[in-house]
């Protein structure tokens, strides 16, 4: 069965009632397609887990359409809401301390007294939330540890009729998951990279900016797990164009020979980060082939965020 509708006014009106009664409902954001469920129904949100078949220790994120609301959902300081009007709506989601402790939102949080949330820059996404009245959690919408969808019919393949609804709200823009810090500690930590660089981060709060070495079977966030993001053979990445095996179907970046695909054949990191997840979903549909190999990918910019999906993706348990 085929469940992606357009975003019209009548379906968005839809998809919102589908929320407020403990559905699920697949969305467009800026990054990637989340699955949606509102975040104070618990047994709407323990559907999420066992739909994506994602363990329950890994947290999940709240998405909300309006900047006021943070500070009646999360304890907030000056760092939050300096970041929030300067990168909101945008692909940076914050880690905070939960504002009190309603047991309704313990499953989204796994857990903890830290509550993630972002609000996504995406017209169809904020109209859902709006609607909705209640906050989304919403994690990709794919299969936990697979790689995650950038289109409609991505999460139609993986998901089918596990979502109550899907809204085609076309290609995602960025197409890696968001830029994830910690703000409920003295420095601000970056727990998972993402399209929003360090440096900006830096430039804005003009305070240097750490990255976690937290344990990452003990998510504080989503995304932190060692191996994540997975096609469905395996992976092997920074590979020359010359030592590709013939069995190996070759993902490049640059000018490089022989690609079956290429990221970005003028190295452009943005271009390169919106075909990551589709190009490794193309990939693992070539039954002729035992594995992906990839072009390496510089260490610099968003390519932190491309560098930590494709390790995760490879990582061998």
């Amino acid at each position: 069965m085929n469940n992606i509708y357009t975003p019209s006014a009548e379906n968005i009106a839809r998809a919102a009632e589908i929320i407020k009664n403990g559905g699920l409902v697949s969305f467009p954001t800026d990054t990637v397609y989340g699955l949606g469920a509102n975040v104070y129904n618990a047994a709407a949100v323990a559907n999420i887990f066992k739909a994506k078949e994602r363990p329950l220790f890994d947290p999940l994120i709240s998405h909300i359409a309006n900047i006021d609301f943070l500070s009646e959902y999360a304890c907030t300081d000056e760092r939050a809401i300096t970041l929030a009007k300067h990168f909101w709506p945008g692909p940076l989601t914050f880690v905070l301390r939960r504002k009190d402790n309603n047991p309704a939102i313990d499953l989204a949080c796994a857990g903890l007294n830290s509550i993630a949330v972002r609000m996504p820059n995406h017209p169809v996404a904020l109209e859902l939330i709006r609607q909705s009245g209640v906050p989304i959690v919403a994690p990709s919408a794919n299969r936990f540890k697979t790689v995650s969808p950038t289109t409609a019919q991505h999460v139609q393949d993986s998901l089918g009729n596990k979502v109550d609804m899907i809204l085609d709200g076309g290609a995602c823009t960025i197409g890696v998951e968001t830029t994830i810090i910690d703000l409920t500690g003295k420095h601000i930590v970056i727990l998972r990279a993402g399209v929003m660089a360090k440096e900006e981060l830096e430039a804005i709060k003009r305070k240097k900016i750490y990255l976690s070495h937290d344990n990452p079977e003990l998510p504080k966030a989503p995304g932190q797990l060692l191996k994540h993001y997975a096609p469905r053979m395996p992976l092997r990445i920074n590979v020359a164009d010359h030592d590709v095996r013939e069995d190996e179907f070759f993902i490049g970046f640059g000018k490089v020979r022989g690609a079956r695909l290429n990221l970005s054949p003028s190295g452009n990191l943005c271009e390169a980060a919106a075909n990551l997840f589709a190009y490794l979903r193309e990939a693992e549909k070539h039954d002729e082939y035992k594995g992906i190999a990839m072009s390496p990918i510089p260490e610099n910019g968003l390519g932190l965020a491309i560098n930590d999906r494709i390790r995760r993706a490879s990582y061998k348990e």
